[in-house]
């Protein structure tokens, strides 16, 4: 292109253009060579997009300012200094801004946009006419960039990898660009009888058609950009109003905020309404939490409901991956035996835990957080409306939710003493954090494990100030990680945030160091959940579960044998993760025959410890 707002995107096809023919061939070939690494490895060459970018947008704002344009001086000059100003940005603070270059970029994106809108709309000082078609390709160039600019900001943790592309791509056309011209110009040198080869122009018209082509291109490419984000933010949970809490809480914890009927599916025989309620975080600073209440229909009550406590497994960490705001929160398929338990009159409380729905931070394999937010969740359902609940509660819970159970049970003595806890049930439970962090690093790479570690990581520096993302993450790719925990596994978009972080070669890995080393692999040593429950302990896994070793469960057990617990185990052959808590897992039948035996107060169920 040879419009203004195109030139502004790079300085140096103007530096070169009068360049001798040979040093033009010569540059040209290793700028190709250096968008070639680029594009082919975009994510292992931040630093050197970062050094290209600062430098381009330092040498484009400096020629602006020195340069005669066909624009206003005022309108050249501002852009001018706002590239200027940006390069300085990312050259000065190269180590830093790769964590800020997608803003950069974004930036830049806007302001080159807004100056070919510019020079497409204001009349030229120059006395110079533009050409319609001109005109066309800098408005369309302009809008292009501005579309993406605005898309860049809504998505920082794939711009990196995209305008490394775009980069890449701008720098193999401009160095390819620089070898055709030296080519040209070495071929047109006089020959022998002093007289120049003749040069070809091309036709006014076959300009005008290629820069219109171009200028639908461009606006395809856009409009294929907008459609693509709309799609990825409809795939997104929509959080409503509901889950906003007050600006003054209630004083206590497990106090009733407010309520609101439940608007997915409802099983048969029960009702299901929303709650709202106080907690308390890890460090006991108090925050708002979400929960369901599924609770039997009945024509003639006479004793309170029993209270199944039902811990969900992992669903993401962040607000929009709160259970109650899908459709199927509450049906068998997502709360194991919840028909059964329906029928035998049990209510069941199912938690969000805070940070999911309500605003704050997720307390993802934090045992104090899950804990205080699944307890309170019993304590403020209790205080519904036309419920009757007894204070007898068994604990249940799947994989993170296990975690959960196991330190809902332990801590229920000290923080909700009017709660009677009975035992607690948990399915393939990830009770060893730590454990389950060695084992999984152990192994080969892969997008469920880059996942998952952002979810553990992002939530435990947020928690824990001793815990910081600079010593477990690359640097320039923190913004990849904190987007990753802001995806929830059921949203497109996740896939988008999983290919920039598996866009790193292997020689720029996302994450660094030894995550189970240092504070982090201390602090989950602390979320380890063992010690001694005075109550039964039921744990039920899989033999062919892909997430959480077989070995690891039969340590655990080991442990909490050694440790004078009394523990029933099963091991199930043929079964695999998530397969334990569906309608047709054997481990439903063993799960509800020993809740109804701890609700009918008939004796601790048999231990298998010894």
């Amino acid at each position: 292109m040879t419009d203004r707002g195109t030139r502004r995107w790079s300085a140096l096809p103007g530096l070169v253009s009068q360049a001798p023919p040979r040093a033009l061939i010569v540059v040209g070939a290793v700028v190709t060579i250096l968008g070639v690494l680029i594009i082919t490895r975009p994510l292992t060459s931040l630093v050197l997009l970062g050094v290209y970018v600062g430098a381009s947008a330092v040498i484009s704002g400096v020629v602006e300012l020195v340069s005669r344009h066909r624009s206003p001086a005022w309108w050249t000059r501002i852009f001018a200094i706002v590239w200027i100003v940006a390069g300085i940005l990312v050259l000065v603070w190269l180590g830093s801004s790769l964590n800020v270059l997608p803003t950069v970029l974004a930036i830049l994106l806007l302001v080159s946009g807004v100056a070919a809108v510019g020079d497409a709309l204001i009349p030229t000082t120059s006395g110079e006419p533009l050409r319609a078609s001109q005109r066309v390709l800098s408005a369309v160039w302009g809008g292009a960039q501005v579309v993406f600019g605005i898309l860049s900001l809504t998505w920082p943790d794939v711009t990196v990898l995209v305008v490394a592309v775009v980069f890449g791509v701008r720098t193999l056309v401009f160095g390819a660009t620089l070898l055709v011209r030296g080519i040209v110009l070495l071929r047109s040198r006089p020959d022998r009888g002093g007289r120049p080869l003749p040069a070809r122009r091309p036709h006014p018209r076959a300009v005008d058609a290629g820069r219109y082509a171009l200028s639908l291109l461009l606006v395809l490419t856009t409009a294929g950009g907008w459609f693509l984000n709309g799609w990825l933010e409809d795939g997104a949970p929509v959080v409503d109003a509901f889950y906003d809490p007050p600006a003054t809480l209630p004083s206590g914890h497990g106090e009733l905020i407010r309520t609101s009927a439940y608007g997915g599916t409802i099983p048969p025989g029960a009702t299901v309404t929303r709650i709202l309620y106080s907690t308390t975080d890890a460090h006991g600073q108090p925050l708002a939490a979400s929960a369901l209440v599924i609770v039997p229909e009945e024509e003639i009550q006479l004793t309170p409901h029993p209270v199944v406590l039902w811990n969900h497994g992992t669903t993401g960490v962040a607000r929009g991956c709160a259970p109650s705001l899908t459709d199927s929160a509450a049906t068998k398929w997502a709360i194991p035996g919840l028909d059964t338990a329906i029928a035998h009159g049990w209510m069941v409380v199912a938690p969000d835990y805070a940070g999911q729905g309500t605003p704050g931070v997720f307390p993802y394999l934090i045992g104090q957080g899950e804990a205080r937010s699944a307890l309170d969740a019993v304590v403020a359902a209790e205080k519904l409306p036309h419920v009757w609940a007894s204070d007898d509660v068994v604990v249940w819970g799947h994989s993170q939710g296990g975690h959960a159970a196991l330190w809902a049970s332990r801590v229920a003595k000290k923080y909700t003493p009017d709660l009677n806890v009975l035992g607690t049930a948990a399915l393939a439970p990830a009770g060893d954090p730590l454990a389950l962090a060695r084992d999984l690093t152990a192994g080969f790479a892969s997008p469920e494990l880059t996942v998952l570690t952002a979810w553990v990581l992002v939530p435990y520096s947020e928690t824990y100030p001793d815990v910081r993302l600079a010593d477990y993450v690359s640097p320039g790719t923190r913004a990849i990680v904190r987007e990753l925990a802001q995806r929830c596994p059921s949203e497109p978009a996740l896939m988008v945030s999983v290919l920039a972080a598996l866009g790193i070669s292997e020689h720029q890995t996302l994450y660094i160091g030894d995550l189970t080393a240092g504070n982090l692999g201390r602090r989950l040593g602390q979320n380890t959940a063992m010690g001694t429950w005075t109550t039964p302990l039921l744990i039920q896994w899989g033999a062919d579960d892909e997430v959480i070793p077989t070995s690891q469960q039969v340590a655990y057990v080991k442990r909490l044998c050694e440790a004078g617990n009394d523990v029933d185990w099963v091991e199930y052959p043929v079964t695999h993760h998530q397969d334990i808590l569906q309608p047709s897992s054997q481990a439903l039948s063993k799960l509800l025959d020993w809740t109804g035996g701890l609700f009918a107060h008939r004796g601790a169920p048999a231990s298998r410890c010894g």
